[in-house]
C-alpha cells in the first residue's frame, strides 16, 4: 500500500505535491519523491525516508512544473532503498512518468517476457517498472506522430489485460497529456478532484481525499474499477471504462490504512468505523465478558472503541497514550522494528488501567506482536483481566494486493484458534468481528476481503502465492 498524486494545471505544481504529500504520509514511510515536467524535461527528486527528510534540503524552484507525480512508499515486496522509490519515468516512445499504489502478483511472469521478448531490462523490485514498461511497450507500436485519446485507452486495456493485481496509476506522457487508471476490480483507491483558477482548472488525482482539503481542490468522483481518465494538452477531460470486472474495493482502507477524515466512494471513513464499532457490540455480548472499561489502540481504532462503548453503556476511556512522533508499527519492515516502535510509541496510563477489566479494541489483529506487547503492558501496569476486541474479522489468508501481510505463516489466525490466540497475547479472551457481520455492513458496495476470507477477486494459483511469499522473504533478508 503506497499514496500516489498527480496535479495537472496552469501554475508550479511542486509546492502541492510535497505537502499533498505530507497528508498522506501515513501510507508509506520508506521513501518518498516528486516528479514534475517543464521546458521538455523532467525534474525529479526522490529517496529514502519520510517526506520531510526527502525534501528537506531541496530548491523546490528546481522542480518547477505545471505538471507532476508525487508517492510515498510502504515496501510489502522489495526492497527499501533508494532506487526503489517513485516515480520512475522511461524516455522512449516519449518521455513517460508514472507512480502506482498496488501490488502485481504476476511479477515473474512479466518479467519474463519484458526481458525476453521486448528487451527491456528489469532493474529494480518495483511493480510500477513492469507496469510502466508494458504500458510503454504497447504504446511504441502505435503511429507515435498522431497518438490519440483511443490509443492510449487501448494501451490502459493491454495493460489491464496482462499486468495482474490490484494498481492505480498516474501517468505523464510528454507532448501528450496526463493520464489516470485503476486495475479491473479497483481495488486500490483514486480519486479525482479539482480546483478553478484564473488561467483554467486545474485537476488532481490522489488516494485519499484529505489531500484536497489541505491543497484547497473540490472532490470530482472516485474512479471506477477499470476506469481510464484521460486529460489532454488542452485540458479536456476524456474518460472511459475500459475493461472492467466486478468492482471489490478493499475493505481494509475502511478499516485501518486510510486517515479517518477521507472519503471513499461517498463513505466517510471516521463514520465507517463508527459502524464497525456498534456492529462488534453483539459479538462482545456473545463472549459472555463484562470490562470495567473500553479503551483503544491510537490511532485507527479510536471510532471503533468509542462507538462499541456507547452501544454497550460501558465508560470509553483513552487508556493508552501515544508518541505521535513514532511511525506505524504495522508498516514498518521487520518484525525486531515492530517490537520496538510499539514500545516507544505506546504506554500505559496507570490510574486508569489498574484494578480494572479493560476491553482493549483494535483494527485487527494481524502478526500478533503488537497486540502481545499492548497486552503485556495493560497487565504490567495493573489491569485484572484483558479482553482483545479485533474490529475486523480474523486475517487468516495472505494479501495480495498490497498490504505487509503476505506470508501465511506470518498470520497468527492463519495457524492457530482463537482459544490459542488469546493463549499466545496473554488474555482472557479474544473477541473477532464476524465475517457475516463485516459483509452485511457492505451489502450495498462490492468489497475485496479475501484476507478474511480467502476469495481473492483477481483469481489466484499456489505457484503465485508461492512466488509472493518467496518474493517477500527474500526482500525481508536483503
Amino acid at each position: 500500500m503506497c499514496g500516489v498524486l498527480g496535479i495537472c494545471g496552469f501554475e508550479d505544481v511542486s509546492g502541492e505535491l510535497v505537502n499533498g504529500l505530507v497528508s498522506i504520509q501515513h501510507r508509506g514511510q520508506d521513501a518518498a519523491g516528486v516528479l514534475t515536467y517543464s521546458d521538455g524535461r523532467f525534474r525529479m527528486h526522490k529517496g529514502a525516508g519520510h517526506v520531510s527528510q526527502v525534501f528537506r534540503k531541496v530548491d523546490l524552484s528546481k522542480l518547477e512544473g505545471n505538471v507532476g507525480l508525487g508517492h510515498v512508499r510502504y515496501a510489502t515486496i522489495g526492497s527499501t532503498e533508494a532506487m526503489d522509490a517513485q516515480p520512475f519515468a522511461v524516455n522512449y516512445p516519449f518521455g513517460i512518468a508514472m507512480v502506482h499504489n498496488g501490488n502485481v502478483i504476476n511479477f515473474v511472469r512479466l518479467r519474463e517476457i519484458l526481458n525476453n521478448d521486448y528487451h527491456r531490462m528489469v532493474e529494480t523490485s518495483n511493480d510500477v517498472e513492469l507496469l510502466l514498461y508494458t504500458f510503454a511497450t504497447y504504446l511504441q507500436e502505435k503511429d507515435l506522430m498522431h497518438v490519440t485519446a483511443d490509443d492510449l485507452f487501448e494501451t490502459v486495456g493491454f495493460v489491464q489485460e496482462h499486468v495482474k493485481g490490484a494498481y492505480s496509476c498516474i501517468t505523464y506522457i510528454k507532448g501528450k497529456g496526463f493520464l489516470a487508471f485503476t486495475d479491473p476490480y479497483g481495488i486500490r483507491p483514486l480519486i479525482m478532484g479539482k480546483k478553478e483558477t484564473e488561467k483554467g482548472t486545474k485537476y488532481i488525482f490522489t488516494s485519499e481525499t484529505a489531500v484536497f482539503d489541505y491543497l484547497g481542490y473540490e472532490y470530482i468522483r472516485d474512479l471506477e474499477a477499470g476506469e481510464a481518465v484521460y486529460i489532454d494538452l488542452k485540458n479536456q477531460l476524456h474518460t472511459r471504462i475500459i475493461k472492467r470486472k466486478r468492482s471489490a474495493f478493499c475493505v481494509f482502507e475502511y478499516i485501518y490504512f486510510a486517515r479517518e477524515d477521507s472519503v471513499f466512494r461517498s463513505r466517510l471513513v471516521a463514520s465507517e468505523r463508527v459502524r464497525m464499532g456498534k456492529a462488534m457490540a453483539a459479538r462482545v455480548r456473545e463472549a459472555g465478558i463484562k470490562p470495567d472499561i473500553i479503551i483503544d489502540v491510537p490511532n485507527s481504532a479510536y471510532f471503533f472503541a468509542s462507538a462499541l462503548a456507547e452501544k454497550m453503556d460501558i465508560p470509553y476511556r483513552r487508556g493508552l497514550a501515544k508518541n505521535r512522533f513514532v511511525g506505524r508499527s504495522f508498516i514498518t519492515p521487520s518484525e525486531e522494528l515492530r517490537k520496538r516502535v510499539v514500545r516507544l510509541k505506546l504506554n500505559p496510563i496507570r490510574d486508569i488501567i489498574n484494578g480494572r477489566k479493560v476491553a482493549v479494541v483494535d483494527d485487527s489483529i494481524v502478526r500478533g506482536t503488537t497486540s502481545r506487547h499492548i497486552v503485556h503492558m495493560l497487565k504490567e501496569y495493573g489491569a485484572t483481566e484483558v479482553y482483545f476486541v479485533s474490529a475486523s474479522p480474523a486475517v487468516k489468508y495472505p494479501c495480495i494486493y498490497g498490504i505487509d501481510m503476505s506470508v501465511k505463516k506470518e498470520l497468527i489466525a492463519a495457524n492457530n484458534t482463537v482459544e490459542e490466540i488469546a493463549e499466545s497475547l496473554g488474555c482472557e479472551k479474544v473477541i473477532y468481528q464476524s465475517l457475516e457481520g463485516l459483509r452485511e455492513l457492505y451489502r450495498d458496495l462490492p468489497i475485496c476481503d479475501a484476507c478474511f476470507s480467502g476469495e481473492y477477486p483477481t483469481g489466484i494459483t499456489q505457484e503465485i502465492l508461492d512466488q509472493i511469499e518467496s518474493e517477500k522473504l527474500k526482500s525481508d533478508r536483503a
